[in-house]
């Protein structure tokens, strides 16, 4: 490649988690060759409530930024997240959790969940939840990252988890690296945005104090507004709040409470639902809902009258539209985080998608003649990505029997996607799951919200008569058995945490 071809200067637009991730993972990857700035204002808050995650952070920090699991945990007042524990979502009491990892061992062409069913239709076997990891080790409140003498193919060789964290800690912690690696941070509110005649890219941000920050490619990481994005290159957006009808959060912090779960508690509400997600130093709160359906000081109401602990502070609300970006990446701005587009906190995606689109970006990394495919391509992943979740998230509003309330009475008749209509009826006859391509939530994934969400498959598959009834409980018991007692043997979530990954009082 020509060194006259190559993008030197890149400027992102925001900071916050998402600005951060960007920064630090372009410098880590572009090295000494670019230059990198990022423009932020104090003046400007972030949303900062982004407090759960999914395993693929892990990778993200560890392998991709050489982040040291321990110095992330106590810098970010983090703890561990098994998965989500879903409370009162298809019935009034009923509960499950959405946990991470794999559900038994697969057999063959097989995965577990058929050998389970066909005994669960017969009474003869346990609920799901006992045969996988995560979802065993959550309610009881242990965890360990493996059990060093599980052989290589069991489920307990290597534990899938995530973190609950603080996102403003988070960010910090970033810049500092991001910072150490090369990045300029430039301190200033953006009033005017210069584009090239003829093209209409980008050329320039004016700062309030007249200074001028050039680049050849732009990072939108300005939060819902999407200063780039949308209000210079009026890209357009993809209005998803039919099918996913939460327009409003309310996010209050409360004191941490003791022995501290290593899961995220989403409870069903009247109008929508509120998430409870424990850090080292406080609780995280909010009450996801539609404002069709109820007042915001009434949901303010509600989710106060729903703390474990003291509230630290009072409810601030957010307002936002689901949906996406018609582009994601138009002309040289490529948007990430919320200034991309937001589905809404329920399976704690937000994190993933940003580090998903610089992941993505790196790979497609374009030259200065900005080859056009480069961000056809990005923009079309990015459009599958955002559509498979949107879909795996309208699955747990609208596969309910609940009718007593407006709200979910709306939820459970509304019309859905064709793209979730499919694996529904498929799932509901014989339990059968495909995934699409790079889906990025799994079959047991699937398989848990659809049975949590009381989808009860009729059937199984037809090669699970080929095994013997008398192995056939060996197998499906012996795992329930096997995962049982491993983890009684496990430490406590908390006493983990103490042992390993205590921070320090903030």
């Amino acid at each position: 490649m020509n060194a006259h071809n190559r993008i030197n200067n890149i400027t992102i637009v925001g900071g916050g988690s998402a600005g951060w991730m960007a920064a630090a993972a372009l410098a880590t990857y572009l090295g000494k060759g670019a230059s990198i700035r990022l423009v932020e204002s104090e003046e400007i808050g972030i949303v900062g409530v982004g407090e759960a995650s999914v395993p693929h952070i892990r990778m993200f920090n560890g392998q991709w930024l050489g982040i040291d699991e321990a110095e992330f945990v106590k810098r970010t007042q983090a703890t561990v997240k098994l998965g989500i524990q879903f409370k009162d979502w298809s019935r009034i009491g009923d509960s499950y959790i959405h946990g991470f990892g794999a559900i038994g061992r697969s057999l063959g062409p097989l995965p577990f969940h058929q050998f389970w069913l066909k005994l669960h239709l017969a009474g003869r076997a346990g609920p799901i939840g006992d045969y996988s990891a995560q979802t065993v080790m959550a309610p009881r409140g242990k965890f360990a990252p493996r059990d060093r003498n599980a052989p290589a193919d069991s489920p307990l060789a290597d534990i899938a988890y995530a973190y609950h964290f603080d996102a403003t800690l988070y960010a910090r912690y970033l810049r500092e690296l991001a910072e150490q690696r090369g990045v300029q941070r430039i301190e200033g509110k953006i009033v005017g945005v210069n584009q090239r005649a003829g093209d209409g890219f980008v050329e320039s941000l004016t700062l309030e104090n007249g200074q001028v920050v050039g680049g050849d490619l732009f990072i939108d990481c300005s939060g819902f507004r999407g200063l780039l994005i949308e209000q210079t290159l009026k890209t357009g957006y993809v209005d998803w709040s039919h099918w996913l009808p939460c327009d409003r959060a309310m996010a209050v912090p409360s004191e941490r409470t003791d022995p501290i779960t290593p899961y995220t508690r989403a409870s069903a509400r009247a109008a929508g639902w509120q998430w409870r997600i424990p850090l080292q130093h406080r609780t995280g709160n909010g009450y996801v809902y539609s404002s069709r359906f109820i007042s915001d000081d009434e949901a303010a109401a509600t989710l106060l009258a729903n703390l474990d602990g003291k509230a630290l502070a009072d409810p601030r609300k957010l307002a936002f539209t689901t949906g996406m970006r018609k582009k994601f990446w138009n002309k040289n701005v490529v948007a990430l985080g919320l200034a991309s587009g937001f589905l809404e906190p329920l399976e704690s995606t937000s994190i993933y998608l940003a580090q998903s689109g610089i992941t993505r970006l790196l790979s497609l990394f374009p030259t200065r003649d900005a080859n056009p495919l480069l961000a056809e391509r990005y923009n079309r992943e990015s459009v599958f990505e955002y559509e498979r979740i949107r879909d795996f998230l309208i699955l747990h509003y609208n596969a309910t029997e609940r009718d007593d309330t407006p709200f979910w009475n709306y939820c459970r008749t509304m019309s859905i996607p064709d793209s979730l209509r499919e694996p529904i009826e498929l799932f509901r006859r014989d339990g059968r799951y495909f995934r699409n391509g790079e889906d990025f939530f799994a079959l047991p994934s699937w398989v848990q919200v659809m049975l949590g969400q009381r989808i009860v498959p009729q059937g199984y598959h037809p090669i699970v008569d080929e095994m013997p009834e008398d192995r056939l409980m060996e197998y499906v018991e012996g795992m329930r058995t096997t995962l049982a007692q491993a983890v009684a043997t496990m430490p406590m979530h908390q006493e983990w945490i103490d042992r390993y990954w205590k921070a320090s009082p903030p």
